[in-house]
């Protein structure tokens, strides 16, 4: 298993989705990769968590 490297859904920035979270997501039972950079998913859950 390599680094993959993602585009972010919301902003197009390319990020990396490292060997390490590869492995948490594999051990979480997810299936899908992540569609968002940490910035965007950080800003989503404070807008998400001010309502």
């Amino acid at each position: 298993m390599e680094d993959k490297k993602l585009i972010c859904k919301d902003c197009g920035q390319e990020f990396i989705f490292t060997v390490g979270e590869q492995e948490f997501y594999k051990e979480k039972g997810f299936e899908n990769e992540p569609v968002r950079c940490a910035d965007c998913r950080r800003s989503r859950k404070q807008q998400s968590n001010r309502r």
